[in-house]
């Protein structure tokens, strides 16, 4: 025994390594079946037998009094330390064991290093039972000769581990309270021996892995259990705030820094905290609030706040509108919500939070300014935005928080009228103001303009938004920037939706509801639309009800309005010869308009002479021609007799369709492999009704162009080979032209 009581401190010192500490018992699983590799302990004998090591270390193993009470005392405070660090899935940075650094008074948190592991709720093991009894018989039956392993469905519930099999070593459940520690046997590692030991008051548990991720896939998602639970019962039964507020804390940094990846590692703590704030929600200070949210700050970061978190949130935005918590804590949040969300219908309170959150960045000093700098910052420095979600995500809470604005209108205005509910009409109108002020914003951006217009189009504004002057007024910038942006379908999103409802080009038409002014808005959402892709006889025909409107600005000189007069007379749009006359006076009222009916006059007399019968029966333009050659070519003489025009493999765009349409005999048109698109087309459908054979073969034509054709009911012989041509718009057509004889779909998505 002296050589024994001689070498003992050296098994100690390496069993500590291992977490074994001195009389706790021990609870072993495995996940293949076999029994513990006894031959691969270091120290052991090539034929099986124990050496005097191996032996020394069983009984140190088993029997939990063979170290002296100073020994235990070495061995566990070393232990304890790692195992806690390793429970806790923190790195201990010291010899004291503390976690984590303090900087200028801030906590930094440790980086998680290491593999990360799936969080296990259930999974099929083999398990071994050792009991820590004092009796000769204990530790003969506990001996590694004598082990037995049984295979379990072993389940982490909430509260215990149990087996879905219950027999034998887990046939009572092993509950989380009653576990002492969790660690991992490393030194049988070498013999591919993955083992984790799990204490237990009256003994232990050995579960072996097939190799080190699973084991520590294992290890930590016990140690995740046990710290649910432990968290869920102290918190619930903190009776001090000061007491909470530091749990709190531990429980955040616990869950930041734990290898378990799930998403119930990041969610439990706010839902935890969600229950405690609605527990305890008259009896923790304004001051503790913040603390609180302070401390979630680094899980805000990467989940979405409860809605009970959201509630909470919005109170103090409400009651604490200048708090320097909303800048430093809740513009991260309210980032993350806008950048991922995808239905606040699901989660109300999450935007009522951001709406909050808005007014409250409104209340600081030159709020205004404040609200768009938020605004910019969620489209970044890009000239792209890098987060689809934002723009809809936005829009719904400016559009909701409006709704609720005129609402609220009407319930102060049924009331009487006093001091206070004129206070509130005013702020209001501030927070209206405000949140138009983030449309005016996102209208800057080009690449937010095409959504945010597709969005607005509908005017998804109550009534009383409409007819309210303020409204109108701050709405306008909006509209201003969406009316002169070059793309059609940014700038078209002023018009109605459809053709029998109305749209923003209404609304503020002069003597419409929302018309402010003298129709500045108005002429320049008139001159988009009429320079670009609305020049044609349709448009006109559909908004001829606005004629008196066009002269009216006519009449004060508004060139735009003078332009749309003289193309009403050169596309006789009008039947009736006492709207040309009156027409012709408004032009003739001033002296811009008089110049302008002068050109149009000089244009007529041109466009007779072109008509005049005579000239060619067929033209075919050379390869490299250009719009401006076919002008030149066509005013250089009559050819009223033109029947076939080819302009194949030319260069010649949608912008030469102005000049075709002045050729009224024109029966065959070969527009083959040009630049000829949808605009061109569309104003071709208008005039060239006598057109029958039509080739538009390797052109850039959609279906919003080649819709049109419909229009051309003398057609019988068309071309549409390798165009954008989809099978439901040439259905269309072939029910639309019938003297439709032969085409040609071959590769396009009609063939």
């Amino acid at each position: 025994m002296a050589s024994l009581e001689e070498r003992r401190p050296s098994f100690e010192s390496e069993f500590v390594g291992l977490g074994v500490s001195g009389s706790s018992p021990v609870v072993v699983a495995s996940v293949d079946d076999g029994d513990c590799p006894s031959t691969n302990v270091p120290g052991a004998s090539a034929d099986g037998e124990s050496t005097p090591m191996e032996r020394s270390a069983s009984t140190l193993m088993v029997d939990g009094d063979c170290r002296t009470d100073d020994e235990d005392s070495s061995c566990d405070d070393g232990a304890s330390r790692s195992g806690l660090a390793a429970d806790a899935g923190l790195a201990v940075d010291d010899e004291s064991g503390a976690t984590g650094s303090v900087v200028n008074g801030h906590r930094i948190l440790p980086s998680r290093v290491g593999p990360r592991c799936k969080l296990i709720h259930e999974g099929d093991i083999q398990l071994c039972r050792l009991n820590h009894t004092r009796t000769i018989i204990s530790k003969i039956m506990n001996s590694k000769y004598l082990r037995r392993w049984e295979a379990h469905r072993i389940v982490l519930g909430a509260s215990e581990i149990v087996s879905a099999t219950p027999y034998g070593f887990m046939e009572s459940p092993v509950s989380y309270s009653s576990i002492e520690d969790v660690n991992v046997i490393s030194r049988w590692d070498a013999g591919q021996k993955f083992c984790i030991r799990i204490t237990v008051s009256d003994g232990s548990l050995l579960l072996q892995t097939k190799n080190s991720y699973l084991r520590d896939q294992w290890l930590h998602s016990i140690q995740w259990k046990r710290y649910i639970l432990k968290y869920d019962k102290l918190l619930k039964n903190a009776s001090r705030v000061d007491v909470l507020i530091k749990e709190i804390k531990n429980m955040v940094d616990m869950s930041l820094t734990t290898p378990i990846q799930d998403v119930s590692v990041h969610q439990f703590p706010l839902d935890l905290v969600s229950h405690l704030l609605q527990e305890n929600v008259s009896n923790i200070s304004q001051s503790a609030h913040e603390q609180i949210f302070m401390s979630l700050a680094p899980l805000l970061e990467m989940n979405n706040p409860t809605q009970e978190i959201c509630g909470f949130f919005i109170k103090h935005c409400k009651d604490c509108p200048r708090s320097k918590i909303i800048i430093e804590l809740f513009t991260p949040v309210v980032h993350r919500i806008l950048k991922h969300n995808v239905d606040f219908g699901k989660y109300p309170r999450m935007r009522a939070f951001i709406q909050e959150y808005i007014q409250a960045l409104s209340a600081q000093n030159d709020g205004i300014s404040v609200t768009q700098n938020f605004v910019k910052s969620m489209h970044g420095m890009c000239s792209m935005c890098p987060h689809p979600r934002v723009l809809p995500n936005l829009i719904a809470v400016c559009l909701a928080a409006i709704y609720n604005c005129y609402e609220e209108k009407k319930r102060i205005q049924t009331l009487m009228n006093n001091m206070n509910q004129s206070a509130e009409l005013r702020d209001l109108d501030h927070h209206l103001i405000t949140y138009l002020a983030i449309f005016e914003t996102t209208s800057e951006y080009a690449d937010w303009r095409p959504c945010l217009s597709s969005l607005l189009q509908p005017i998804p504004f109550p009534d009383d938004a409409l007819v309210h002057p303020l409204f109108a007024l701050h709405f306008k910038p909006t509209l201003s920037n969406i009316s002169r942006d070059s793309r059609c379908e940014v700038h078209q999103a002023v018009l109605g939706i459809r053709e029998t409802k109305e749209g923003w080009f209404d609304l503020y038409c002069p003597g419409g509801i929302a018309c402010e002014d003298d129709g500045d808005l108005y002429s320049i959402m008139l001159a988009s639309l009429i320079h670009c892709c609305c020049r044609r006889k349709k448009f006109f025909q559909r908004m001829l009800k606005m004629l008196g409107t066009w002269q009216l600005l006519a009449l004060r000189e508004n060139e735009t309005a003078m332009d749309v007069l003289c193309t009403i007379l050169e596309f006789e749009v009008c039947e009736s010869n006492d709207l040309k006359m009156q027409i012709i006076t408004t032009l003739q009222s001033t002296n811009r308009g008089k110049h302008m009916y002068a050109e149009l006059c000089d244009r007529q007399i041109q466009l007779k002479e072109l008509q005049q019968k005579g000239g060619p029966r067929k033209l075919t333009m050379p390869t490299s021609s250009t719009d401006a050659d076919l002008v030149k070519l066509l005013s250089s003489g009559s050819f009223g007799n033109l029947e076939c025009l080819s302009l194949a493999f030319t260069r010649v765009t949608s912008a030469c369709a102005k000049e075709l349409i002045k050729l009224p005999s024109l029966r065959y048109l070969n527009l083959w492999s040009t630049q000829f698109g949808d605009a061109g087309l569309q104003l071709l459908s208008e005039h060239l009704h006598k057109l029958q054979v039509l080739n538009l073969c390797e052109t850039p034509v959609t279906d919003k162009g080649l819709a049109c054709l419909a229009a051309l009911k003398n057609l019988r012989k068309l071309n549409l080979n390798s165009t954008y041509l989809s099978a439901l718009t040439f259905e269309g057509l072939k029910e639309k032209l019938p003297s439709l004889q032969e085409f040609d779909v071959r590769y396009t998505d009609a063939w």
